[in-house]
């Protein structure tokens, strides 16, 4: 079962707990738009400068540049979409669940399933990202 089957909707689910404004959920749904329309800049803009950008597999990204430097030159994706089930906020802090189905690179296919945890700073941009992604053990 792919994991977009698993996801058992295209359409975003967007919950948001008492208080929360809107605009930080929405925040996180631009930055996922940028990603997927190939913006890698206007996607780095939403970061502060000091932000944090931690992905497994990799040292933590330090800084918007560096955050910017990932999606422009290290990054393995070509291209794809994610597709968000649920975004949930609380306290400047945004949670994502979703899938993605893309192509690498090398054109293979990818389809997994991701956890994303944003902390807004108060800027109102992001100062710190956290992607989890869902893999097979063995």
């Amino acid at each position: 079962m792919s994991p977009a089957h698993l996801a058992g909707t295209t359409r975003p689910l967007r919950r948001r707990a008492a208080g929360e404004p809107a605009d930080r959920l929405d925040l996180v749904r631009r930055h996922f738009d940028l990603i997927d329309a190939g913006d890698p800049e206007a996607m780095a803009e939403l970061f502060e400068s000091d932000a944090v950008y931690l992905r497994p597999g990799y040292e933590p990204f330090l800084g918007r540049a560096e955050i910017l430097r990932f999606y422009r030159e290290v990054r393995t994706i070509r291209e794809g979409r994610h597709t968000l089930d649920t975004v949930i906020g609380a306290d400047g802090q945004v949670a994502v669940r979703g899938s993605f189905t893309g192509r690498q690179n090398d054109g293979n296919p990818v389809d997994l399933r991701f956890s994303d945890f944003f902390d807004l700073g108060d800027t109102g941009r992001f100062h710190r990202r956290e992607t989890f992604f869902a893999a097979p053990l063995i």
